[in-house]
């Protein structure tokens, strides 16, 4: 492959030196779970996404699965989500015997926070819009219904951090922002990894005792709990990577701009950033017709690319028991079949990603 879709073995060629200090550190001091790196990571992370509180946590699945039964979301009680995100999304609220009600998606492939409403009914118990590809939903509209109908907001930010919607960091907006810091992310780990954002104190606290057993010391449990502890090598490591989480989005950001220089608008389609959005495209997702036939072309030209996601999560097998069929969710389903990741990693060069963009101008052409 002449340019990988994603290239961590590069990443790691250029932190190796600094980073094995950094772990030899960790590892020589035996404190291997939570620890003091986890306290400074939460204290990291709340600065950036300018909240109270931040809980370390061992992947962003938890994060959301957590938030939700902080909220009180129970069996039988619905959330409200896009059918076009992660597994994580939906399966997090199944995972509490709880029913995830779809809304369809604009073509920026966010959910549409004008037909959220029409979704509400007495049992819904929480919104949870995803902010895919780096891109922020329409906070200011979703939070403006939740509160009009009392409905807490569960920001799933996996794919956001430092994304901003009206100068208003991801993970700000809702009661509970939940993130992940996957080796795929801007912002990754050796290893799955997530947190929680939120400025309750009572989230915060119960959220402390919850990811560790319930205990509230190591023999006395308040209540049974999960176990997502982050483990202090992990948080090590974010701790080390944060300090060039900044200048990599401003590369990923300088990345987009080359593609969008070269690129035939009128053949290939992605959606601008709007004045109120600073984007940190986690990926970058472009819409065309014969996706398939390209995705088949430039793997031939030595081009690596991905599909985020080929199967709505409504149409997977595992959610025939919600009743959706094909047509359910029109934009979703024909953003499926012509949507295409292509390469935005930090470590691309200008030139490699003129040659992508000739290598899809001449494919329509």
């Amino acid at each position: 492959m002449l340019i990988p879709y994603v290239n961590l073995k590069k990443q790691y060629r250029l932190e190796k030196k600094k980073l094995l200090k950094k772990i030899d550190s960790v590892l020589s001091s035996g404190d291997y779970i939570l620890g003091d790196e986890v306290e400074i990571f939460e204290k990291n992370i709340s600065k950036l996404c300018k909240t109270k509180y931040c809980v370390a946590l061992k992947s962003g699945t938890d994060a959301l699965t957590l938030s939700l039964h902080l909220l009180g979301v129970k069996r039988g009680d619905e959330v409200i989500t896009p059918p076009n995100s992660f597994i994580s999304s939906t399966s997090s609220i199944t995972h509490l015997g709880a029913i995830p009600v779809f809304v369809d998606v604009k073509e920026d492939q966010n959910i549409n926070e004008n037909l959220i409403e029409k979704k509400i009914t007495k049992k819904t118990k929480a919104i949870m819009p995803v902010h895919l590809t780096g891109r922020m939903c329409a906070m200011d509209k979703i939070c403006f219904i939740g509160k009009k109908y009392g409905i807490p907001i569960i920001e799933d930010s996996a794919q956001s951090i430092m994304s901003k919607f009206n100068d208003k960091p991801s993970g700000s907006w809702g009661d509970i922002g939940c993130f992940s810091t996957h080796p795929l992310k801007n912002l990754n780990a050796l290893g799955d990894g997530g947190f929680l954002t939120t400025n309750n104190i009572s989230i915060f606290e119960k959220a402390k005792i919850y990811r560790n057993h319930g205990l509230i010391n190591r023999n006395k449990v308040r209540r049974f709990a999960y176990l997502s502890r982050m483990d202090n090598l992990q948080a090590a490591i974010l701790n080390f990577r944060i300090k060039s989480l900044e200048n990599i989005i401003k590369k990923r950001r300088r990345n987009v701009e080359h593609y969008l220089s070269k690129l035939d608008l009128n053949k290939v389609y992605f959606p601008l950033e709007k004045k109120e959005e600073f984007n940190t495209y986690h990926t970058f997702v472009i819409q065309i017709d014969k996706r398939d036939e390209l995705k088949k072309y430039l793997y031939l030209k030595g081009i690596g690319t991905s599909i985020h996601y080929p199967i709505p999560i409504h149409l997977q097998p595992a959610a025939k028991m919600l009743g959706y069929k094909k047509g359910s969710f029109i934009n979703t389903e024909r953003q499926s079949k012509k949507i295409l990741t292509l390469p935005i990693n930090q470590f691309l060069k200008k030139k490699e990603i003129f040659y992508i963009c000739k290598k899809i101008n001449e494919f329509f052409k």
